[in-house]
């Protein structure tokens, strides 16, 4: 997380540097983002087969030897190059950290575990633009990779040494090579088409082309998986209701928090003409909010279940986001304050109570993909809220100005109307949250 939030700080200076235009430095963080959730479920499901101290560990190393590597960029192909093996370390870490602390931990431990993590997660986004604004300022763009460095290489020690070297199945495991290619041309197709349809056009051969590819790829992987008795997914798993509709509730929670973060830094910046150092403020109560109340969540989670605080974050994201709404030129900054900590209210106390649930509703032997599956959620609720909010605020501020609207009040309104469909997503969070978790649930 600190890495990540480090390079979208240094976007602008890396597009300086390599002499190539922002359409093409945005390459940096979505080729990152693409490999790093189509290997999700890859190294879950390695995650069930090989040691789990072993498969960690190399993640570190993986993304250390990246991160390292992206410092010694010299143009744009090398920088995506290094950036793609980073993307692979941190995808082997994002899909097994929840299955290796719930290896580790039960109950109310398990839950309070996950919960820092959560809170570890949030830290790491809060720190990022503050010490990759001052290596930015002070050494320059390729810096901001190395603080992951030397964490990643203490971090692969530390797994080694101290994570258990369990694994839930015996090596003779066979692995579906031929679904795993299907699952990972379909999904790198959708994921394309998601964060490329604004900059394209939603009706574009390009995205089209791409949707085809999608179902075909997609129905090849499901009616392989379907038939084989070593699947790389056991569809049987969304079965279970809990995992299936937990899920979607996390998908839809990410996609109801993005509306707002994509949003929210133009408002205060274009409307109310703050500077960025006022802005990065302004948003820090979020972060606050989440990183103080997650552990405190998880721990009630592990002892009591998932049902009452997965139901209360999801009406939180939504009180926040009808409080932005009522946002105009003179709202006051004690208001922008509260709304930024609502919203950090509601993931703290949903995040990691979900999280638990959804984690413990597998097999035992099912962790490992299921915690990539879980990772893939998020990521995709994350890319689709980005997709969804820039392309829904867009359309809206464009026709607004072309019926002679001033900016302001198109860009106001654009923003009012965007955080409706935010709280739509809010909305179904609840209601599939409400679905997904009961009283039986710990």
């Amino acid at each position: 997380m600190l890495d990540s939030s480090s390079v979208n700080l240094a976007l602008y200076q890396i597009a300086e540097s390599l002499n190539i235009t922002l359409s093409q430095v945005q390459w940096v963080v979505i080729a990152y983002m693409l490999v790093l959730t189509v290997f999700l479920p890859f190294f879950g499901k390695l995650g069930d087969i090989l040691p789990k101290n072993k498969l960690y560990g190399y993640g570190f190393l993986i993304f250390a030897l990246g991160a390292l590597l992206n410092s010694t960029s010299s143009n744009l192909y090398t920088l995506l190059t290094y950036r793609c093996i980073e993307a692979l370390g941190a995808s082997v870490m994002m899909a097994n950290g929840p299955s290796t602390i719930a290896t580790l931990f039960k109950g109310e431990q398990r839950g309070k575990a996950l919960g820092i993590n959560g809170c570890l997660v949030a830290v790491g986004g809060l720190l990022g633009p503050a010490i990759g604004g001052l290596l930015i300022n002070a050494f320059g763009w390729r810096t901001v990779f190395l603080p992951g460095v030397p964490i990643a290489l203490i971090a692969s020690i530390a797994s080694f040494k101290l994570l258990p070297s369990y694994k839930t199945q015996k090596f003779d495991f066979k692995f579906d090579y031929k679904g795993f290619i299907y699952f990972t041309i379909g999904l790198f197709a959708l994921l394309l088409a998601i964060s490329q349809g604004h900059q394209w056009g939603w009706k574009s051969l390009q995205i089209i082309s791409l949707g085809i590819i999608t179902l075909i790829f997609g129905a090849l992987f499901y009616l392989r998986d379907r038939k084989i008795n070593y699947p790389l997914i056991n569809f049987d798993m969304f079965k279970i209701k809990t995992f299936t509709f937990g899920n979607i509730a996390v998908m839809m929670a990410y996609m109801c928090m993005f509306t707002n973060a994509i949003l929210l830094p133009f408002y205060l910046q274009e409307i109310l003409k703050f500077n960025a150092f006022i802005t990065g403020l302004l948003i820090l109560p979020y972060a606050i909010a989440s990183s103080t109340i997650a552990p405190f969540a998880g721990g009630y989670s592990g002892k009591h279940g998932s049902h009452i605080l997965t139901k209360i974050g999801p009406c939180i994201y939504i009180l926040a986001l009808l409080i932005f709404i009522t946002f105009n030129k003179t709202t006051p900054i004690w208001l922008i304050i509260t709304a930024s900590f609502l919203m950090g209210v509601g993931n703290g106390l949903f995040q990691s109570p979900s999280n638990n649930a959804i984690i413990t509703s597998v097999p035992k032997d099912e962790l490992g993909v299921a915690s990539g599956i879980l990772a893939l959620s998020r990521n995709l609720g994350n890319i689709l809220g980005v997709a969804i909010t820039i392309t829904l605020f867009d359309h809206f501020k464009t026709h607004l100005l072309s019926n002679g609207i001033i900016y302001e009040t198109a860009f106001l309104s654009a923003f009012h109307k965007t955080m409706y469909f935010g709280i739509c997503f809010g909305t179904i969070c609840l209601i599939c949250a409400s679905i997904a978790y009961n009283k039986q649930l710990k």
